[in-house]
């Protein structure tokens, strides 16, 4: 009994030690995985500067694409990130060229500068590329002329991730990693987990993490039990 209680206390430590290794996520344009709920704004993206309206709007839910869709455009079109707060140059910047605006309907941003913005790349021919989670006539805004241009702007959603796709990403995230994982681990982690990139992530992340704790490979058994911790608290399937 002795030897057992003395076990567990390191065998917890053992898996604590890996938790503090990051692993970063390939982001380029041949990285992407486009699908038909991706199609649409990837065409967008890549007709750049040919687009319908000076102003894009990017609209889905988290871990959708939408992120690695704005940095693949802010490569392509050499654009600035901005932060339109009151007193700000971002029009100043968006009179020079592209700018990029994420997360808008949660980093919150000034009515006015925003309005200042929209003008600047209407005026001199630049673009404007903002990502959302939800869509702009949701946005609590309460200046009447940026309400107008918001309407204006071309809006492109971005849906929830099939499980075709998320099996994609999963082996993507895995191979990220330098990781192989078999098809029949990949189903059964996709049949079981929320259906969102973001959650793609996360069991990736904790399967990997458990995987190094314990210096063994990824099996079925190891990805239930992440599984179960994340989505099932009583550890059932």
């Amino acid at each position: 009994m002795r030897d057992t209680m003395k076990a567990a206390p390191r065998r917890r430590a053992a898996e604590q030690l890996p938790l503090a290794f990051k692993h970063g996520t390939a982001s380029g344009r041949d990285d992407l995985l486009v699908s038909d709920r991706l199609a649409t704004a990837v065409a967008l993206i890549d007709r750049w500067p040919h687009w319908p309206s000076p102003v894009v709007i990017l609209a889905g839910p988290p871990g959708s694409g939408k992120s690695h869709l704005a940095e693949i455009w802010r490569e392509q079109a050499g654009a600035t990130a901005i932060n339109p707060v009151a007193g700000g140059a971002a029009a100043e910047v968006a009179a020079k060229g592209p700018v990029l605006l994420e997360d808008a309907d949660r980093t919150g941003f000034d009515e006015v500068e925003l309005f200042h913005v929209i003008n600047s790349v209407r005026e001199h021919g630049t673009s404007l590329l903002m990502t959302s989670r939800t869509w702009p006539l949701s946005w609590p805004v309460a200046l009447p002329d940026l309400r107008s241009r918001l309407k204006a702007a071309t809006m492109v959603e971005i849906g929830s991730p099939d499980e075709a796709l998320l099996s994609q990403v999963i082996v993507k995230l895995f191979a990220d990693r330098q990781l192989n994982i078999d098809d029949k681990i990949v189903d059964y982690i996709v049949k079981r987990m929320e259906r969102s990139c973001a959650a793609a992530q996360e069991v990736v992340d904790r399967i990997d993490r458990l995987a190094l704790s314990r210096r063994t490979k990824i099996t079925r058994a190891l990805a239930a039990e992440v599984l179960g911790e994340l989505y099932e608290p009583d550890g059932t399937e």
